[in-house]
């Protein structure tokens, strides 16, 4: 049997075993997540707009790696999918007050979010890297210059860049951001110094305005495993997504959906 038939007959039993978890839906337990979407019958997945994970495109709609991960999500589930937009630094609290049930928001694992909610095994790394205004840090050198009172560096607020910018650069002053596009916008302007930000925003908007925006390095800051978060105590829902995250993963179809947006410009055209 060669590896393709191999793989292929290995993805066919996990699904199976799927299978068998979500038919167990009522055995799934009292205060089951997945129980609970599948008497609804539509999973409500929190997020928020990152380039590209989640965004809007020209007809408003969402678009992005997480969003077709969560559309696949569903599917599996047999299940309607509804997109909650959230703010990220509000997101887990609106997860324990249950205005939607799983976090599918490019959220790296810190210990502080770990104790607020659970984790599923990673379903991608987020890479975190840098972006500055090309006039404002012309005669700047990369990174010493940048952690000195005076700069400012842009951030998303209560995302992992604004931890990485914290420790790397301590003497400088962070500005957090509600939205990541008004963060860019600050540093085009010439505001901040540079903005810290998940991979690959910062070369897409470096790509879009060259004269104005650069990398003052292309290798990533901080690398770290972006999980499913889901409220606490409910262990029979995240071995499902668990189970889940390897049967796609064996598939093949996490990496082609992760190679087609982080690594393909295709879906440039199609955001506003």
């Amino acid at each position: 049997m060669n590896a393709n038939a191999t793989a292929k007959s290995v993805f066919h039993a996990l699904m199976a075993l799927f299978c068998l978890f979500i038919a167990a839906g009522p055995a799934l337990g009292a205060h089951s997540m997945l129980d609970a979407v599948q008497k609804r019958g539509v999973l409500r997945v929190g997020f928020s707009s990152f380039v590209p994970w989640a965004m809007q495109d020209k007809n408003g709609d969402y678009i992005g790696f997480e969003v077709d991960v969560a559309k696949r999500l569903a599917k599996d589930l047999d299940v309607d999918v509804e997109l909650v937009p959230t703010r990220f630094s509000g997101i887990i609290p609106a997860l324990l007050a249950d205005k939607f049930d799983i976090i599918i928001g490019s959220m790296s694992v810190t210990p502080e979010r770990n104790l607020k909610g659970n984790f599923s095994i990673p379903y991608d790394y987020a890479t975190i890297e840098a972006m500055a205004n090309r006039e404002k840090t012309r005669d700047m050198a990369f990174p010493g210059d940048y952690n000195k009172p005076g700069v400012i560096i842009a951030v998303r607020s209560g995302g992992t860049p604004a931890i990485v910018a914290k420790k790397l650069f301590p003497q400088a002053t962070i500005r957090p951001f509600d939205d990541e596009a008004a963060a860019v916008q600050d540093v085009i302007s010439g505001r901040s110094h540079m903005m810290l930000s998940s991979a690959p925003l910062p070369a897409f908007e470096s790509r879009k305005q060259p004269n104005v925006l650069y990398q003052p390095t292309t290798e990533p800051l901080a690398r770290q495993p972006v999980g499913f978060v889901i409220r606490k105590g409910d262990y029979d829902s995240m071995n499902v997504l668990d189970n889940w995250i390897r049967l796609v993963e064996e598939e093949g179809w996490l990496k082609d959906r992760k190679d087609y947006w982080f690594k393909g410009t295709d879906w440039e055209n199609k955001v506003q």
